[in-house]
């Protein structure tokens, strides 16, 4: 299926050995290069000898975010400041941004995997590709762009926002590949619903990553565009950036490129691996990373590994789309809940549609109340409201165990956003 840019082995037994010579070379490059691993390494009594099997990467440190900020501007450097042919940096809003180096052979492997990613969802060297996602110091922008161009397709750089250039652009120039958040991909198909243009347009697949997306806004977008195939891509700066991994036509679920990292799924509180299927935080260790490689770098984004080989040929691991955050979590009345678990009971209920809001306060009784603010569906009968709340208060109370207070809106009623959409408002005092 991969033709072009093939995965760097040909099984799974193969993949195994690879990863080991990766990580054996990344461990003693860090440690050779870098003060700061040199530093850890010596602190967890582990040195670059001692990893000899892949079940040796546990004796490694643990990375953590806060030692990007505290290694700004330059955190991770393994390289001669020569050799830093470009930053990018996270979309984090508070203090100093997670600032990543990248030497040459660094943004070529990006390119090389971003352009895997555009083979996987069938793309061919005469599609265009509108690009409505954030440039700048973002990985997001570059990448797509430059994986398209690595690629071979056309690339169409619209940036995010501007629904007027994009609907524009979308009906003249034939474009045929949206890539761009979810939340951007809302905007879009409601727009392209509002002028009537859906039967004017050309579009075949969504590519769309940046944020956790529920079935239903899914669905709600392939309906609006009237296009068949819906791609999910995640997307970490510390790691690459966007381009990691994809979904393919047969699945939902994320085949991601093992060949250039190794992904581990742990448990957030005892950093144990968990059993197959169960849900953990997704831990990376780079193979071949120069500028700032990553060593067992906690993600605190929570999916689980498949293991079932998929239908579409493909023998690179895979693993679920990402379900959320372990620090978006919340706790309220003892209780821990997990955005995503709000996702799904929405998406099973037919009357309301994808877009919500999550509110926590605690009001004058000393008491903590979340309120489930969703939208009606758009076609929906404004006099099924109860039944439709009646039934979601049911299920959150069954599989969350937490008493909700449920408000069904107007559709159309909540914020759209070009970017990521907040849907979580804690209101409580401290």
């Amino acid at each position: 299926m991969l033709l072009r840019f093939p995965p760097k082995v040909e099984s799974r037994e193969a993949l195994k050995e690879y990863q080991l010579k990766g990580l054996k070379w990344t461990v003693n490059h860090a440690f050779n290069n870098s003060p700061f691993f040199k530093e850890s390494f010596k602190k967890a009594g582990v040195a670059p000898g001692d990893i000899k099997t892949l079940d040796d990467l546990k004796r490694l440190p643990f990375t953590t975010a806060d030692d990007f900020r505290d290694g700004y501007p330059y955190p991770m450097l393994s390289v001669a400041h020569e050799n830093i042919v470009r930053i990018h940096a996270s979309s984090g809003t508070t203090g100093k941004r997670k600032i990543v180096c990248y030497t040459q052979k660094d943004i070529d492997d990006w390119l090389d995997m971003f352009s895997r990613c555009y083979e996987m969802a069938n793309l061919t060297r005469n599609d265009k590709v509108q690009i409505c996602v954030g440039y700048g110091v973002w990985t997001a922008g570059a990448g797509f762009q430059l994986g398209c161009e690595r690629f071979g397709a056309m690339a169409i750089p619209s940036g995010p926002g501007n629904l007027e250039m994009q609907m524009t652009f979308l009906e003249d120039f034939g474009t045929t590949v949206l890539c761009c958040t979810a939340s951007m991909a809302l905007l879009v198909a409601q727009e392209v619903k509002k002028r009537g243009l859906k039967d004017k347009l050309n579009l075949k697949k969504i590519i769309a990553g940046s944020e956790r997306t529920s079935p239903a806004m899914r669905t709600k977008i392939m309906e609006l565009l009237g296009v068949e195939e819906y791609y999910d891509i995640p997307g970490l700066t510390e790691l690459y950036g966007p381009g990691t991994g994809l979904s393919c036509s047969e699945s939902e679920n994320i085949h991601y490129w093992a060949d250039y990292y190794i992904l581990e799924i742990l448990d957030p509180e005892t950093l144990e691996p968990v059993p197959p299927g169960e849900v953990g935080e997704m831990v990376y260790t780079t193979l071949s990373k120069e500028a700032a490689p990553l060593i067992r770098y906690r993600s605190r984004d929570l999916t689980r590994f498949i293991e079932e080989p998929c239908s579409c040929g493909c023998f690179l691991p895979r693993h679920a789309p990402i379900l959320g955050r372990s620090d978006d979590m919340f706790v309220i009345r003892g209780v821990n809940v997990y955005p995503s678990e709000i996702d799904m009971i929405l998406s099973k209920c037919g009357g309301v549609g994808s877009e919500y809001q999550i509110i926590l306060e605690r009001r004058d009784d000393g008491k903590e109340y979340m309120t489930v603010k969703v939208e009606r569906a758009e076609l929906a009968d404004k006099l099924a409201d109860e039944t439709s709340g009646k039934w979601i208060y049911d299920q959150v109370r069954q599989k969350i165990m937490v008493t909700p207070i449920i408000e069904i809106i107007d559709y159309n009623e909540l914020p759209r956003s070009e970017r990521k959409t907040k849907r979580i408002f804690d209101n409580r005092e401290i």
